[in-house]
């Protein structure tokens, strides 16, 4: 149980156009493309498992003044209103926009967010390869960082909108072909689908006939809450020396006397919020998309059915916070922040997880999922592992041949000690 000691140390961590007219038309300034205009007739209302024919590049605002977005992404936790709320509120560098997917008859199949920005292929990478690359980039700042058109979503794990159009391998084709076309107009050399599920490889494998390589990403975990209480859980998923060593860090946090609540909407306490999840965007090795306080507000105010922010307290003092997201039986962690004055004495990261999950249970949700990082207390939780992928490939055929050599040396799984502890570690890679 040592490596559970201090752990909490390497915390890491959303008009009406015109109607029918298939001419194709002038896209708004902030894109310069062109597209076929979307119409309400040709709007999502029936689904099935048809592939698509086409594949066009709108705005979100184009989309949503067709009624495109009604049913985009409505099977998941962060539907159609989620990526509205990121575009609007991180990144303000990246250009957004979005792949719209049909078929013959105009109907619109499945929308895919992308965006463009420079990438470091690094950026999971640590040791004696970071070490030398850091002495040429003294000299050559933008050494292996390539310009990337990625598809996904910036905060977050990527979702495929309506599965069921990519059930036919043509779909995936389309969708490849047209982000290699983006790509080319973007002056991007290298094209990513980023953090895929692994639920998905039955369609995205697909992607490997033109030419990208599915690499694994830093994966999620989830466990169990269809357990009694805490205690219960614990009971039955842990070791006699992991519920003694939990009971006394729990111990250390309730005789501090801190009260917990639940709120849907942040904005009276973002201010004192917001402080903490910088602690811990500071100091974590990898960053990723970093937050806005509109991001945290926004969340609660449009999304109120699906977001919860747990605070805990000490005193008036908020020392700890978690935004969390419900939907279904599922409750997924996705931000913590800490107040460090007293977050290591506390052992507060394993005490909001257990507040979390008591909530989960109280409230019939049968599995929480955690983002990814902090492997080492999440093994000790007996968590499984929950599998994204990357699927990478860059425009040049001769530079792609060289990539699919050295980015399995690069893919950030390698990096983490921990990951190998966990029983279905083998499960990361298709």
């Amino acid at each position: 149980m040592s490596d559970l000691v201090n752990e909490e140390a390497a915390v890491f961590g959303a008009g009406e156009l015109n109607r029918v007219r298939p001419a194709l038309r002038r896209d708004a300034p902030e894109s310069g493309v062109l597209y076929r205009v979307p119409s309400r007739e040709f709007a999502p209302e029936a689904r099935t498992a048809r592939g698509a024919d086409s594949v066009s590049v709108a705005t979100y605002a184009e989309i949503d003044a067709s009624g495109g977005w009604d049913q985009a992404f409505s099977g998941q936790y962060k539907d159609g209103r989620y990526y509205r709320i990121v575009q609007e509120t991180l990144h303000p560098e990246h250009s957004y926009r979005y792949f719209v997917l049909r078929d013959q008859a105009g109907r619109q199949r499945a929308i895919q967010p992308f965006f463009v920005l420079d990438q470091d292929i690094l950026a999971g990478a640590s040791g004696a390869i970071t070490a030398a690359v850091d002495r040429v980039r003294q000299r050559f700042p933008k050494f292996l960082t390539l310009r990337t058109l990625m598809i996904g979503c910036v905060a977050g794990e990527g979702h495929l909108d309506n599965h069921e159009a990519f059930a036919d391998p043509k779909t995936c084709s389309l969708l490849a072909k047209a982000a290699l076309e983006e790509a080319k107009k973007e002056r991007a050399g290298l094209i990513v689908f980023k953090e895929f599920p692994s639920a998905y490889r039955d369609v995205l494998g697909h992607l490997k006939n033109d030419g990208f390589i599915c690499l694994p990403s830093l994966p999620m975990a989830s466990l169990s809450t269809a357990h009694k209480d805490f205690d219960a859980y614990m009971a039955a998923s842990l070791s006699r020396a992991t519920r003694k060593d939990l009971r006394r860090k729990f111990k250390a946090a309730q005789s501090a006397g801190l009260t917990m609540s639940v709120v849907e909407d942040i904005t009276p306490f973002v201010d004192e919020i917001y402080p903490l999840y910088l602690n811990v965007y500071n100091r974590s090795k990898l960053h990723f998309e970093k937050l806005t306080k509109d991001y945290l507000c926004a969340l609660g105010q449009r999304m109120p059915d699906r977001t919860r922010f747990f605070v805990w307290r000490q005193g008036d003092r908020i020392v700890a916070f978690n935004l969390c997201m419900v939907h279904n039986e599922a409750i997924y962690d996705q931000y913590i922040g800490l107040d460090y004055d007293v977050a290591l004495d506390l052992h507060l990261y394993h005490y909001t997880i257990r507040d979390i999950m008591s909530w989960a249970m109280a409230n019939g949700y049968k599995r929480y999922i955690s983002n990814g990082l902090n492997y080492d207390p999440k093994h000790h939780l007996r968590m499984q592992l929950d599998p994204l992928d990357l699927y990478a490939r860059h425009r040049s055929p001769i530079i792609n041949a060289a990539l699919k050599v050295v980015l399995p040396y690069l893919e950030p799984t390698k990096y983490d000690p921990h990951l190998k502890k966990f029983a279905n570690y083998s499960d990361l890679r298709a």
